[in-house]
């Protein structure tokens, strides 16, 4: 039995009982020794404000019946390992959009610290055990609370894009769908009233923003899926192809656990290389993570992918000739 169980049985023992109740019941009750018992009794005291009171002349303990209302453990009830969980995640989030949610969550990280102190642990030195890299994430976009407020809200948005491409800078009206954390960068999917269709747009090339009135133009949920999950990469498209993909036998054991695709299908063959077969539609995202494996890859089909892999290859190495 742990600290916390021993402390919900406590609760519910002084709670039911009519009178004092005796240090020696409640090391019977709570399976443990006299200090353990102490111990209990004087975290809840000091770190949930448990009104427990010692009765001398009936030797036992109680809690104060002169509250205003009956007192009741705090709703927030994890073990240590769930907060520590807990934890991470906050640090998570203060990763990846430093700032973003420090006010929302400064109450729970204050209430999960004071419960993991009656645990005899401490989430004060979470960021010297945890660490979260970030790989070719861009600068943060300045715009984020507009963009989030907006497709929480249900908005129209007016923004200002940059096209990296052309380097030229647009004004769109959008409907934003769903902001996507994608590879240490944020992204909008969103419909273009432009386009009359689904675009993706980077947040950190979204130089203005601003929350219009109309109410945002909803997308059904089946045409989300098909056109966002359905095939590679984050600007993805309707999945219409199914690339082949073979990896050598040494490095097959670590791509055989590799997930690149919800609904791709991975074997090993018979001379010990690994197949995977995932769809795609823009193939700019698979022939980047392709080139990644060097030697170690080949793509058997289809010709247009393979052919792109050999071009990209081949001008490579052009630059070591």
């Amino acid at each position: 039995m742990d600290r916390f169980d021993r402390i919900y049985d406590l609760h519910k023992l002084l709670s039911s009982s009519r009178y004092p109740v005796s240090r020696e019941k409640i090391e019977q009750e709570l399976e443990c020794s006299r200090a353990t018992a102490k111990r209990i009794i004087d975290s809840m005291r000091l770190y949930l404000d448990a009104p427990i009171k010692y009765d001398r002349t009936l030797n036992g303990y109680y809690y104060d019946g002169k509250q205003e209302h009956l007192y009741e453990l705090p709703g927030l009830w994890f073990n240590a390992s769930e907060l520590h969980a807990l934890l991470s995640v906050q640090q998570l989030l203060s990763s990846v959009q430093p700032g973003l949610f420090d006010k929302q969550l400064a109450p729970l990280k204050e209430r999960i610290s004071t419960l993991l102190n009656i645990q005899g642990t401490s989430g004060e030195n979470l960021q010297q055990r945890v660490k979260i890299l970030q790989m070719a994430s861009r600068q943060q976009s300045d715009f984020f609370q507009p963009v989030a407020g907006a497709t929480m809200q249900r908005k129209r948005l007016k923004i200002a894009y940059l096209n990296r491409g052309r380097n030229e800078t647009a004004d769109r009206i959008v409907s934003p769908q769903q902001l996507v954390h994608y590879r240490d960068n944020w992204y909008l999917d969103a419909w273009c009233h432009e386009r009359q269709a689904l675009r993706t747009f980077a947040l950190d090339a979204i130089k203005a923003a601003r929350v219009l009135d109309e109410p945002a133009h909803e997308v059904a949920s089946k045409e989300m899926h098909d056109h966002y999950e359905s095939a590679y990469g984050i600007f993805s498209g309707k999945a219409e192809q199914t690339a082949c993909l073979l990896f050598k036998e040494k490095i097959a054991r670590w791509v055989s656990n590799e997930n690149w695709h919800p609904e791709q299908q991975g074997q090993y063959l018979e001379d010990g290389r690994y197949q995977l077969l995932i769809p795609y539609a823009n193939p700019t995202e698979l022939v980047m993570d392709i080139l990644r494996y060097g030697p170690d890859v080949e793509v058997e089909s289809p010709p247009e992918l393979r052919s792109m892999i050999r071009q990209r290859l081949t001008q490579a190495l052009d630059h070591y000739s």
